[in-house]
Parts: structure tokens; sequence; C-alpha cells
């Protein structure tokens, strides 16, 4: 990146969630210290940028599965910094008409996206934090452009997100209060870094270090993951890891990320 494109707002010296995962994904839209940051952690965990790789991949079958199931409007919070394979691109591919808001707190992801994402008016960019889900909700771009106030199905991505929550009691609050907000027939998809992996201590260091040098982090284990999509239909094949989900497994140990999607039954509230 030259120094003409960094935004004022941004500070370059401080490592950032969204430029790290653009970093881990070939991306360019990072700094000296995103990348110094991302060294640090996988110099614990050698397999993180795959891991980033496998949820990402994740994220494209879960999109293209959605719009094949017919929902067309999707709120995709913590998006990050647009890369190949986004959101809107998939959707879009289904049915153009389909619409997509973007909401993440990074303005290098936010700015970025909104060059991008010009003259597209069925995708809008929202500079805001997942953990204000009614000041997102209430949002006039994403109740214009989601139909919230028809109560028209949409999808609700959490993709990479919800373990930069780490207190448990938040974590959970925030999730229902999407859920709830869901209108019947709605689908809701996370993805989560898993305490699953059998080399834990190597992992907590990793953890560890993720949390000094960028944000606070959280791994969770498949039964809290699971607790996320409570009161929904699951579907299939359930809550399991992100390279096991609707494609064939790969041989050997399977990457820490967990992933799983519900849909509000019809008829609930």
């Amino acid at each position: 990146m030259t120094e003409e494109w960094v935004p004022a707002e941004v500070d370059v010296n401080r490592p950032s969630i969204a430029r790290i995962y653009d970093y881990h994904l070939g991306g360019t839209h990072n700094f000296p210290a995103d990348r110094e940051a991302a060294a640090q952690v996988v110099a614990s965990m050698p397999e993180l940028p795959a891991v980033l790789r496998v949820n990402r991949d994740f994220l494209g079958r879960c999109v293209q599965y959605l719009a094949d199931q017919g929902i067309r409007y999707f709120l995709d919070l913590g998006s990050g910094i647009p890369t190949n394979g986004n959101v809107h691109e998939i959707a879009q591919a289904v049915d153009p008409s389909a619409r997509v808001v973007y909401v993440d707190n990074d303005p290098t992801a936010v700015i970025h996206a909104r060059k991008l994402l010009a003259g597209n008016d069925r995708v809008a960019v929202l500079n805001a934090d997942l953990r204000e889900p009614k000041a997102i909700l209430d949002d006039p771009e994403v109740k214009r452009l989601l139909l919230l106030d028809l109560d028209e199905p949409i999808a609700i991505l959490m993709s990479a997100v919800l373990h930069f929550v780490p207190d448990d009691t938040e974590a959970e609050a925030l999730v229902a209060a999407y859920r709830d907000a869901m209108p019947p027939g709605s689908f809701l998809a996370i993805s989560h870094g898993a305490d699953t992996s059998e080399d834990a201590e190597r992992i907590d260091t990793a953890v560890q270090t993720y949390t000094r040098a960028v944000a606070p982090l959280k791994l969770r284990t498949k039964q809290q993951v699971g607790a996320f999509l409570t009161g929904l239909e699951i579907v299939e094949p359930g809550v399991v890891h992100c390279s096991e989900w609707r494609q064939a497994a790969p041989e050997g140990q399977q990457l820490p990320q967990i992933c799983g999607v519900g849909r509000k039954p019809v008829g609930s509230q």
C-alpha cells in the first residue's frame, strides 16, 4: 500500500484484526505493524493462515447455500477488507437483485469496501461495531436494503468474529439480540475459533500472543458454538469443523475452526 492511499484516521502503527486477516489471505491492504503481529502469532501457530483460508471457504459455501435456499438479504457482521469471493458477488451471481450490508469497525476495511462497491446500489457498508446490535438493526440503510420492516427472511453472518468477544455472557447476549430480531425463515451463520486442538498448550500461547499484540481473543468449544444457535433449526451437517461443512472432509486432523448454520422456524417470533 502506498502512503498516499492510507486514510488519515488509520493508525498504521497499531495492528488491526481486519488487516491481519487480509495479510493472511494474501491481500495488500496491511501495514508492517500488521505483518509483524501476524508473524508473532504464526510463530506459535503455523497453521493459522490455513485456518483463515478454511474459514473463508466456509463463508463462500455458506452464502451459496443460503442463496440457493432463496435468501436475498444478507447482513455480514465484521466483514473485514474485501477480497475474492465476497458475499455480494456470490449472492448476486445467483440473483442480481440480492442485497448485502457489510459491517465493520475498521476504517481501512470500510473505506476500501466503499470504494470497491461504489455504484452498486444494492450493497452498503456501515462503519459500526457488532457489539451495538440495536444501532445496526435500526440503521436506515439496513432497514432499506434488508427490508426489515417487511419481515423478509434474511441471513446474518458472523464469520470469525465472536471469538473477539471474550466475555461469554456478552457474546451470548449479542447473538441473542441478532437472533431474536431475525424474521421467521431467516438464517444465522457462525464460524468461530475452536478450543479443540490436541496441542492445547501451543494454541493457548498463540491466543495469548494475539491478545497482547492485537485484541482480546477467546476460543470456544463445539458445544459453546452450538449454543449460540439455540432455538434454531440446525442445517446439516450440524455444528462441525469448517472444512467439513457441506463438502467432503479432508483426511487427518481438522483445523480448529468450528461453524454452524441455523434457520429460525417459520411461525416463531
